[in-house]
């Protein structure tokens, strides 16, 4: 890394460029120690830790690597959140890339280690760690798995990445690197505990089948959308698997816990007063059944995953008071075409672009549109206003 780059004429340029990275990369660098390249990634960098990382947005002397880099790295929100969940004396974090985790893990032990292969990527690291007061933390280069050692820690964190990315294929831990499948048994001889971040798209019963001693399963979603799974892994937990769903919005932290494979019965109801969206967190849990004895609420359906109730309750998802209940017929559609309204299918043949084109229903507006199928097989469209 040049360190020409942290000189005080070039930070200023990085953070007060106003032009765009076309505008810069044709004028070139100003300075003759900074290539071109180098600056525009800087400034790149800057701009785009703005929303995904405000901590070393806003800390000095901070140096960004690659692009690519910034995007496969977890957002502070999920690396705090991680952080939050595990406490010990010691933690090696295997993948440790740009080193959010690692930052924040390190609040929370006295000794982290931050193993990279990219020795550009942990030089970069080591670098921020100091600029950001992190003292506590031990860069090393090299493979983590290789170099784990005779060494012994309270916990072992990993992110594996896809080997390849193929459309359509099954997502598979055994397909990503590193292996955690087959280094399962390794890991645990060098770590109390594991910790595993992978991708939502991974399926939990997938993930369940091919990994062993898993205690906690977390879920992780950021305004409604799932950002990563967290697996905990322990040989000395025998407690039932747990999962449990977190949703950060603007408007507070939904969460949601549950006993996986717990025997749960629902129990169903035509549309009441109240309408309720489960968050994509409890969805991706598959928390279907146990939100009915959890807060007093009726599904649908089976499989429309909406529930309703008489009273308003505090519920992990968007809530909705129900305004009318129509079958789904051509009668009842004629009052929708040309109106203006939100739509969502649950359990429903038709597609939310279709429905918009066949009933010419603009989006916005203040209505809510769920077109979904009750217990009995009826179709209906149930108008709701958000509350």
């Amino acid at each position: 890394m040049n360190k020409s780059l942290l000189h005080n004429e070039v930070q200023t340029f990085i953070r007060g460029f106003e032009g765009t990275l076309s505008q810069l990369a044709f004028k070139g660098s100003p300075f003759t120690e900074v290539t071109t390249r180098e600056l525009l990634q800087q400034v790149e960098g800057y701009r785009k830790t703005e929303k995904k990382l405000p901590s070393w947005h806003h800390t000095e002397q901070i140096l960004y690597p690659p692009k690519l880099n910034l995007e496969q790295t977890s957002s502070e929100e999920t690396a705090r959140y991680k952080a939050s969940i595990v406490r010990g004396t010691t933690l090696a974090d295997l993948t440790g890339g740009l080193g959010v985790d690692s930052y924040y893990f390190s609040k929370n032990f006295e000794k982290v280690t931050h193993f990279e292969w990219n020795e550009e990527l942990s030089i970069c690291a080591q670098h921020n760690f100091k600029a950001m007061g992190a003292e506590n933390i031990d860069c090393i280069t090299g493979n983590g798995l290789e170099l784990l050692g005779g060494k012994q820690y309270d916990f072992i964190y990993v992110d594996p990445a896809r080997r390849h990315e193929e459309k359509g294929k099954v997502f598979f831990l055994k397909d990503c690197e590193p292996n955690v499948v087959e280094n399962l048994e390794f890991l645990l001889e060098h770590g109390k505990t594991l910790l595993i971040k992978t991708s939502p798209m991974l399926d939990l019963s997938v993930g369940l089948t091919e990994l062993k001693y898993v205690y906690e399963i977390h879920v992780v979603a950021i305004a409604n959308e799932v950002k990563e799974l967290l697996w905990l892994i322990s040989k000395e937990k025998q407690s039932p698997l747990m999962v449990k769903t977190i949703n950060f919005q603007h408007e507070g932290v939904q969460r949601f816990d549950l006993t996986f494979g717990a025997e749960t019965q629902a129990v169903y109801s035509h549309p009441l007063t109240y309408l309720y969206e489960p968050n994509s967190a409890v969805l991706k849990a598959g928390a279907f059944n146990e939100l009915c004895s959890a807060f007093g609420v009726f599904k649908l359906a089976p499989h429309s995953h909406l529930y309703t109730s008489e009273e308003l309750v505090d519920f992990p998802g968007r809530r909705f008071k129900v305004e009318q209940v129509v079958p789904y017929q051509k009668s009842s559609m004629k009052s929708l075409s040309k109106t203006t309204a939100h739509v969502t299918t649950r359990n429903f043949t038709e597609s939310v672009a279709v429905l918009r084109n066949k009933w010419k229903i603009r989006d916005g507006g203040e209505r809510y549109l769920f077109f979904t199928t009750l217990e009995q097989g009826e179709k209906v469209v149930v108008y709701t206003s958000k509350l």
